[in-house]
């Protein structure tokens, strides 16, 4: 691209954004995983072939979504989700298009009446055809949408990150956790010579007239990681042979530049992930398509198949990029193991943020596994309960203000420590491959993507253990305080009490280690919530000596505190420094 051209194009970047910024979203829009409709229930959503032109220089997408739905009772009406700031231009129903009168998106969620009702286990193919300039992400990947940057040599960096607000920024769907396509076929048109990769198998790319259009196809994305990716791309390829026995593509674009060292690391990371995951969890859930990562110009979101980056290639203080690790965690848990409502999105996140501190535990052992777990500890709120047992949706399970927020990621990591600590690593990890794959032995090609609840989650434990463990759930799930343990000397020794919300019951056995370092540890059974252990008068002892338990500790509570007010104290400064 010349320089004229850059600047020309850059030019027309600003004068769109200081023109044309994104209005607000209706209320339907702004929330994603609302409950469906009764049309939305009644319906199999086989398949969406879906087709975005992208416009850099309007920040505009023209869109042309054909959408087959198999109904399972009968149906005069069909509803879709789409953002209202779109301009509909045609709607059709089996290839025949409908009057204005049959369709209606006061608020952005389309009514779409039937020309003839139909009947159960009939199919309808729905066409919309819409363009508009799509709301624009204030602070990608939290408050999603479009993002329209400029690469560093000059060219449109775009990308869309919608997991907050819901796919119906993008294309219209059934925007809710269930609502997932059996197949999409994606066609992204682009100006050439710019490059858009996709989730799922490349189909092909046709060019013509300046403009390319590429061809993806994939099996069961989520509804929110079906993504927009459009830049001046260079591709690093490769391979990976499987411990089970399948060879999975890898595929990582990137902006070339002055980092192509730091890309190529990233790059050549991806197969020890892989060996991980599938040694600790199972095999790859996307084998016959691709491991794919793109660089994005925002922080990360775990897109199926085509991962987005935007770490700058930075590793933590244990010397390797643990948002890159995190995200791809998610094909896991997220897009093969999918959360049945938002209430149950710990499943996504606390699975997830487990994977760091394990992923730990398998390159270095279990000195840092702790240490990233003491990091997590130290980020509890305990505010709200991560799991509120009714239907919520994305924003009142992230705001930490008025929900969970961050506790569904470390809360439900840790207890998933204590868990395993408390059930032994056979039951533990059959019980994730039960509630990942549906098997416990799976195998590529025999497993297909899974919605999954809590309940869930807890039956397949109590299977796996043959025992009850719902009063373990109730209290890290369904309760916010943590549990406390009480320690009481007296004449006869160290009396022990689990302190609960609610007294519910929580019979957790606790190790005590009486004595120095060398000293001898016993379990103590803790039936009723209660335990007692013989000691000397002046016995020293150590409470949980390996940290096993996620419970109430003053220390903790002290250092979010002061974390808080520090916080505070900075952004206040900020404020009065702008004065």
């Amino acid at each position: 691209m010349s320089r004229s051209r850059v600047l020309v194009s850059t030019l027309a970047l600003a004068l769109a954004a200081a023109s044309a910024q994104a209005a607000d979203l209706s209320p339907l829009t702004k929330e994603t995983g609302l409950p469906r409709t009764p049309e939305q229930l009644a319906v199999v959503f086989e398949h969406a072939d879906l087709g975005f032109k992208v416009i850099p220089e309007q920040r505009r997408i023209e869109g042309d979504a054909k959408l087959t739905f198999k109904a399972t009772a009968p149906l005069s009406a069909l509803v879709v989700d789409l953002d209202p700031e779109y301009a509909v231009s045609r709607v059709e129903v089996d290839g025949k298009a409908i009057g204005a009168d049959a369709w209606q998106n006061p608020e952005g969620r389309m009514r779409v009446t039937l020309p003839k009702p139909l009947q159960a286990g009939g199919s309808v193919v729905l066409r919309v055809i819409y363009a508009g300039q799509p709301h624009v992400a204030k602070r990608a990947p939290w408050d999603g949408g479009f993002v329209w940057a400029t690469a560093p040599t000059g060219e449109p960096w775009v990308a869309s990150a919608i997991q907050g607000e819901g796919c119906d920024l993008l294309w219209p769907c059934i925007d809710h956790p269930q609502g997932e396509p059996l197949l999409v076929d994606e066609h992204v048109t682009v100006p050439a010579p710019l490059v858009a990769p996709g989730n799922g198998v490349f189909v092909g790319m046709k060019e013509r007239n300046g403009w390319r259009t590429y061809h993806w196809r994939a099996k069961n994305p989520d509804t929110y990681a079906i993504a927009i990716d459009v830049g001046p791309y260079e591709q690093l390829s490769g391979s990976y042979k499987s411990r089970f026995g399948n060879t999975i593509p890898l595929a990582y674009w990137y902006l070339k530049g002055d980092k192509d060292a730091q890309a190529k690391d990233l790059f050549a990371e991806l197969p020890r992930m892989l060996d991980f995951f599938e040694s600790q969890i199972g095999p790859y859930p996307f084998g016959d398509e691709k491991v794919g990562v793109v660089q994005t110009p925002h922080l990360g979101m775990e897109h199926q198949t085509i991962n987005a980056y935007g770490n700058d290639y930075k590793k933590d203080k244990y010397g390797y990029d643990w948002l890159m690790q995190h995200e791809f965690s998610h094909e896991w848990f997220g897009n093969q193991l999918t959360n049945a409502d938002w209430d149950d999105m710990w499943l996504h996140e606390g699975f997830g943020s487990y994977m760091q501190p394990l992923y730990l535990q398998y390159l270095r052992g279990d000195m840092e596994y702790h240490a990233a777990l003491l990091d997590q500890r130290a980020a509890l709120s305990n505010k709200y309960p991560i799991v509120s047992g009714k239907p919520q949706t994305e924003e009142s399970v992230y705001n930490r203000e008025h929900g969970p927020g961050l506790d569904i990621y470390y809360k439900g990591s840790l207890m998933l420590h204590t868990l395993r600590s408390l059930i032994g690593d056979e039951a533990f990890f059959t019980s994730i491959r039960l509630a990942v794959y549906g098997s416990a032995h799976p195998w590529p090609g025999h497993f297909k993507p899974r919605y999954v609840s809590t309940k869930d989650y807890i039956d397949i434990v109590n299977k796996v253990t043959g025992k009850d463990y719902g009063w373990f759930f109730d209290v890290y799930l369904y309760r916010a305080a943590l549990p406390e343990l009480v320690a009481q000397r007296d004449a006869t020794g160290l009396s022990l009490q689990w302190k609960t919300p609610d007294n519910l019951p929580f019979p957790v056995p606790v190790d005590v280690r009486i004595g120095s370092n060398s000293g001898e540890t016993v379990t103590v059974p803790m039936a009723n919530g209660q335990g007692h252990v013989d000691l000397q008068e002046n016995a020293l002892y150590t409470l949980d000596p390996q940290s096993k338990l996620l419970r109430e500790e003053p220390r903790f509570a002290a250092a979010v505190k002061d974390a808080a007010e520090r916080k505070a104290a900075a952004e206040k400064a900020e404020k009065d420094a702008k004065k």
